[in-house]
């Protein structure tokens, strides 16, 4: 008998327009069986539409939970190897900072010429290679650079440079013209309001600087190679 009132709820659920699964779940019974007592009720095609309305909605709910769910376990894995990071890397030596900064400026600094000159966008990093520079002698009032960005961040120059000066503690004379690059980009990206471009770091009356630089990169670089099996 429990059986046979089931029925009833699921063929009038079935002609309002719910769907076999959403009866099935109400009702505690398997699809197939939903599907075989609703078998010749035919849904209208307004009832078809909102059905399928609900799927992709539902579907769309789905995949952004799932998104939501990786970008969690993505965030907690960088840190906690950020931490493990932190505790392996221990207390640093003015070796070790001299190092770090020489392979900075092997990456992102300018090997030519005779001007030192560092370019980068991460805020982090600018600052370490200040603070590095101070091991050559080099003072804040020493420095000068360029932000370099693209021509669509121009209504919001003032705001990056002000950014860029409590960034580098650096006065407004030694921030030179920004430089706006012109592209056909005119995609807006999420951290557009936040975007700081690139700092391009040089040092006043710096050939030998550069000099005494580039040859402790080509001591490591030697050093290295030479321990190698």
């Amino acid at each position: 008998m429990a059986k046979f009132f089931e029925k009833i709820k699921a063929r009038r659920a079935r002609e309002a327009g719910k769907s076999i699964k959403e009866i099935a779940k109400e009702l505690d019974v398997s699809k197939s069986t939903v599907s075989l007592w609703c078998s010749n009720i035919k849904l209208s095609q307004k009832q078809i539409d909102a059905l399928q309305k609900r799927r992709i909605t539902a579907g769309y709910a789905g995949r952004l939970k799932g998104a939501e769910i990786q970008k969690r376990r993505r965030l907690e894995k960088i840190s906690n190897y950020q931490q493990e990071g932190f505790k392996r890397i221990g207390k640093v030596t003015s070796r070790d900072t001299l190092l770090f900064g020489l392979g900075l400026y092997l990456g992102e600094g300018n090997k030519s010429g005779n001007h030192f000159q560092f370019v980068n966008a991460d805020p982090e990093v600018i600052q370490a290679i200040i603070q590095w520079l101070k091991i050559f002698g080099v003072t804040d009032k020493d420095f000068y650079c360029n932000i370099i960005i693209n021509e669509i961040h121009r209504y919001r120059a003032h705001e990056v440079e002000k950014k860029w000066k409590r960034i580098t503690g650096f006065s407004s004379t030694q921030f030179k013209k920004t430089v706006f690059i012109k592209s056909a980009n005119k995609k807006v990206y999420e951290n557009n309001d936040v975007h700081l471009g690139t700092l391009i770091l040089r040092v006043y009356k710096s050939s030998d600087l550069l000099y005494k630089v580039t040859g402790l990169i080509h001591g490591l670089l030697r050093r290295m190679n030479e321990s190698l099996p």
